[in-house]
């Protein structure tokens, strides 16, 4: 008996290590994993989806600037220069003469860029300041288009306005029966050039327009001449 007990005594320290061993070993392995949890990188957040753009609506646009064309009638004013003051035709090349500056370039430019070229052309004349000139448009008689072929009114029009293909086809009183809107050719003009510009116009006609094709329109330019077969 005495034996058995002194064997369990001299086994108490190895079996009280063993745990001891373990105990250790657990505290390590969780102090890593928390170290490691720590010192990792946070995730990065998935960027927001961003909103899509809000479509763009035709009438919220800014209007197109008038520029000046060949057979416009317009008046240039000198302030302080009454002599000078002149109401012009601009002539089919595009041009026209001014007293004291010559000929001076209007088609394609805005009213605001011909007083630039008056004033520039009237600086050598005058010692200080060269007076003020201001150019506007009296008659836009020089935009001009026009639709031929399948429309119940072909002819010639000087709206006085920029208008686009659906319009310009209204002011021809509209296709006849037989008209094939999705052939249409533009004859534009450049120069001395001809380019024809087809387009599809079938689909509109019939109220089968999305927000992007109506944006897809064509603006006629002066001397375009709309072909309906």
């Amino acid at each position: 008996m005495k034996s058995v007990l002194q064997a369990k005594q001299r086994g108490f320290p190895r079996v009280h290590s063993t745990v001891k061993t373990w105990l250790m070993g657990a505290l390590l392995v969780s102090f890593s994993a928390t170290a490691d949890a720590q010192t990792a990188a946070p995730a990065e957040a998935a960027p927001a989806a961003s909103a899509p753009a809000a479509p763009v609506n035709p009438a919220q646009l800014p209007p197109r600037a008038y520029t000046v064309n060949p057979g416009d009638q317009i008046e240039v004013y000198v302030w302080g220069e009454e002599r000078l003051q002149r109401s012009i035709r601009v002539l089919p090349d595009g041009t026209f003469a001014f007293p004291l500056v010559g000929r001076v370039v209007a088609a394609g430019m805005l009213p605001e860029q011909i007083e630039t070229a008056i004033a520039n052309g009237l600086a050598g004349q005058y010692r200080g300041e060269p007076p003020q000139v201001t150019v506007s448009v009296q008659s836009p008689s020089g935009f001009l288009f026009s639709v031929i072929g399948r429309v119940r009114s072909p002819s010639t029009f000087t709206p006085g306005r920029y208008v686009n293909l659906v319009e310009a086809i209204a002011m021809a009183g509209g296709p006849d029966e037989f008209a094939n809107l999705d052939n249409i050719t533009i004859i534009r003009k450049n120069g001395s050039e001809l380019t024809a510009i087809k387009f599809r116009l079938g689909g509109a006609m019939k109220g089968n327009l999305s927000d992007t094709a109506a944006r897809a329109i064509p603006q006629l330019q002066t001397g375009d001449t709309v072909i309906i077969p």
